[in-house]
């Protein structure tokens, strides 16, 4: 019996988060069933985050206890074999018996795509937000670094459990632009998230870059001057859609320091 940690890939359109319900269709529900299909009689896997409904990942990471006795790369193939076409197993390895996917991660990186455009467009909004009015682009961009660094976010998400800290660090926050008038990437890094931060942060930016809201809104809500909800100055309610975020990559510390 060892402990596997595997990346996860998989389009979320059809999925209703990542965490196991009773019935609707999840990232964890179609693994587990994989998984007995070799042998496997855990209770549950171990997630490194939660996902929400219509949330992608190409990096998302799981591990679980297994007697497997092929190569990794068979686990893959096996694993593959069984699960439906929209979510995949990227790669699989052995790793240290108490590390958590949760617990021991470091950090994590989303991205977040949009493009501005007036009509819809189907096919490029199954992964992406359209957004319109156009955006001031230098506006976005120096929305995107007033949240670097160690602050209270709590204007922008609700804390993973039910005392938990709205504290987070975050050490990387840029727009990036895929090609001329084209897809919009906001790509984020912190240590943790909070619940629907990455949305949340999206969809406030994009205000600002509309001229619905100044920057200095933004500063001072980090600064814990301004509320979300009271006052003459507010950053705007909302979230942005889902479909838009995917989450890229769970960072860990090396594996010889788990436990220790």
């Amino acid at each position: 019996m060892a402990r596997y940690q595997l990346t996860l890939s998989y389009d979320g359109t059809d999925f209703f988060g990542s965490q196991r319900q009773v019935k609707p269709r999840t990232v964890q529900g179609e693994l587990e069933n994989a998984l007995r299909k070799l042998g496997w009689s855990g209770r549950s896997i171990l997630i490194s985050g939660r996902t929400d409904s219509g949330v992608h990942a190409t990096g998302q990471v799981v591990s679980f206890d297994l007697d497997w006795s092929h190569a990794d790369s068979d686990l893959v193939r096996a694993l593959n074999a069984s699960l439906p076409a929209d979510m995949a197993v990227r790669d699989a390895h052995v790793v240290p018996a108490k590390l958590h996917p949760r617990f021991d991660a470091i950090s994590r990186r989303y991205r977040y795509r949009l493009f501005c455009q007036p009509l819809r467009d189907p096919i490029r909004e199954r992964f992406a937000w359209r957004v319109w009015p156009e955006m001031n682009e230098d506006v976005l961009a120096t929305s995107a670094k007033i949240f670097l660094g160690t602050h209270d976010f709590s204007a922008f998400g609700s804390p993973t459990t039910p005392k938990g800290t709205t504290v987070r660090t975050v050490m990387k926050a840029e727009w990036t632009q895929a090609e001329k008038g084209g897809t919009w990437n906001f790509n984020v890094q912190a240590d943790a998230f909070l619940y629907r931060m990455v949305r949340r942060l999206v969809f406030v930016q994009v205000a600002v870059a509309q001229g619905k809201c100044s920057v200095e809104t933004i500063a001072r809500s980090l600064a814990k001057q301004v509320s979300a909800e009271t006052g003459s100055e507010k950053i705007p309610a909302g979230l942005a859609p889902a479909h838009g975020l995917t989450l890229i990559k769970v960072t860990y510390p090396p594996f010889e320091s788990i436990g220790q």
